[in-house]
C-alpha cells in the first residue's frame, strides 16, 4: 500500500458556522388599530352582505356608532341592524340615508360595479367615505373620485384591511420607520385553500386570486417598496386538475424595479399544510413573517444589533376592519389625509392591474399604463 507524506498534503479549511445574532428587544411600533381621541360620528353602512358582519363586529368592539343600514334587500339590512345595532334605522334607498345630517361617515361595502355611483353620491352629499376593496376597476375613475373628495372637502379612504393585520401592520411600520434602510426586495408566498368560494358569487370572478384576494398583497408591496417605482410586471394564473371549481386558484407575479425586485405566489388550493410567508429585505435590516395562516404569524426583525421577535397580539379579522375605519376617523379629527386614502391606494391597483393584464396577454406590462381591468378578466 502506498504511503502518503502528510507534510505535502495541503490542508483544506472550511468557514466555521457564523455566530447566531444576539436576541434583542423588539422596537415598539403602533401596529394596533388607532382610535380618534374624541371624534365619534354617526356611521352608516351601505351594503349588508356577508363581509358586513366583520365591519360591524369591529365597529361595535371599538365603540363606534352605526346609526343606519341600507341594502336593496330591506330584510337583510334589518337583520344586520337587529344583530349589531338594534337602535339604528334601516333603508332600501341610499338617497334617504344620505339626506340625514347626523350621518357623517358612510361605509360602502357593495361590489365594485355598483360602488362607484354610490361613492360619488355620498361625496356630493358631503359625507366621508370608506370604500370596500378593490377600490375601483379603472384608475382614471379612481383619480376622479379622489379629486371629487378634495373638491367636496371630505375624505375618501379604502378598506385595505390587510394593512392592519398584526404582522403586516408591524412590517409596514418597521419599513416606514427606516428600520430596514433602503428596501430592495419583497417576497410574499401564500399557500391556503380558497375553494371555500365554490358556489358563491366569487367563483365567477376570472381573476379571483390575483384581483379580489391578491389585492391585499399588491397593496402591501406598494407600501414596503414605496421608495421605488415599479417598472415591469409579469404574471400568470392557472388551475389544477384536482381543484373543485373552474376559477383558477393559482397565480403568481414578479415585479421589476430599477433597483429592486419582488415576487408574489398564491397557491389557492392547498388543502393540506397551509403556510404563508413574507420577506422584506433592506440594506440595514430584514424582516420575516411566517405561519400557518394570516391570523397566526411569527415575525422576526434582523438588524446588525441582533434579532428581535415582537410578540404581536390580535388578528386580521377583525382588527383589519377596525384599523381602516379608525384611521379614517382619526384623519377627520386631525384634518389630514388618511394613510389608506383613495389616492394612496391607486399605486397598489396600478401594480395589480398590470399583473392581470400580463397574465391575460402573456407578456411584460408597465404599472400605470394599464388603466382598467378588461371586462372579460372579471
Amino acid at each position: 500500500m502506498a504511503t502518503v507524506d502528510a507534510s505535502r498534503v495541503k490542508t483544506q479549511t472550511y468557514p466555521t458556522r457564523a455566530t447566531a445574532p444576539p436576541r434583542i428587544e423588539a422596537p415598539e411600533l403602533p401596529y394596533r388599530p388607532q382610535d380618534p381621541q374624541s371624534y365619534r360620528p354617526g356611521i352608516a353602512l351601505i351594503g349588508c352582505g356577508a363581509i358586513a358582519k366583520h365591519h360591524l363586529l369591529a365597529y361595535r368592539a371599538a365603540g363606534y356608532s352605526v346609526i343606519a343600514f341600507c341594502d336593496l334587500d330591506l330584510s337583510r339590512a334589518a337583520a344586520r341592524r337587529d344583530e349589531y345595532y338594534p337602535k339604528a334605522a334601516v333603508y332600501d334607498d341610499y338617497r334617504e340615508l344620505l339626506r340625514r345630517d347626523d350621518v357623517e361617515v358612510v361605509d360602502i361595502s357593495t361590489h365594485p360595479p355598483q360602488r362607484v355611483g354610490l361613492i360619488q353620491e355620498a361625496l356630493l352629499a358631503r359625507k366621508h367615505v370608506l370604500s370596500q376593496k378593490p377600490f375601483v376597476l379603472d384608475l382614471d375613475v379612481g383619480e376622479r373620485l379622489a379629486d371629487m373628495a378634495d373638491e367636496q372637502q371630505v375624505l375618501l379612504a379604502v378598506n385595505q384591511n390587510g394593512r392592519w393585520a398584526p404582522h403586516f401592520s408591524y412590517i409596514r411600520l418597521a419599513v416606514a420607520a427606516g428600520l430596514l434602510g433602503d428596501v430592495a426586495a419583497a417576497h410574499f408566498s401564500v399557500h391556503w385553500d380558497h375553494s371555500w368560494t365554490k358556489g358563491t358569487p366569487f367563483e365567477t370572478i376570472r381573476h379571483l386570486i390575483l384581483y379580489d384576494y391578491g389585492i391585499h398583497w399588491f397593496d402591501m408591496l406598494a407600501l414596503v417598496m414605496a421608495g421605488h417605482k415599479p417598472e415591469r410586471v409579469s404574471a400568470s394564473f392557472t388551475r389544477s386538475a384536482s381543484q373543485p371549481m373552474n376559477t383558477a386558484l393559482f397565480g403568481m407575479a414578479q415585479v421589476e424595479y430599477e433597483q429592486g425586485q419582488a415576487s408574489l405566489v398564491f397557491d389557492g388550493f392547498t388543502p393540506n399544510g397551509r403556510w404563508a410567508t413574507t420577506a422584506v429585505i433592506g440594506d440595514q435590516g430584514t424582516i420575516y413573517s411566517e405561519g400557518i395562516d394570516d391570523n397566526h404569524q411569527n415575525v422576526r426583525l434582523i438588524t446588525p444589533e441582533g434579532t428581535a421577535t415582537p410578540k404581536l397580539v390580535g388578528r386580521w379579522f377583525n382588527d383589519g376592519f377596525h384599523g381602516t375605519m379608525g384611521e379614517l376617523l382619526h384623519a377627520v379629527e386631525e384634518r389630514r389625509q388618511p394613510t389608506n386614502s383613495a389616492r394612496n391606494n391607486l399605486a397598489s391597483l396600478a401594480i395589480c392591474f398590470a399583473a392581470i393584464a400580463s397574465a391575460e396577454k402573456g407578456r411584460l406590462m408597465v404599472p400605470g399604463k394599464v388603466r382598467k381591468i378588461p371586462k372579460k378578466a372579471m
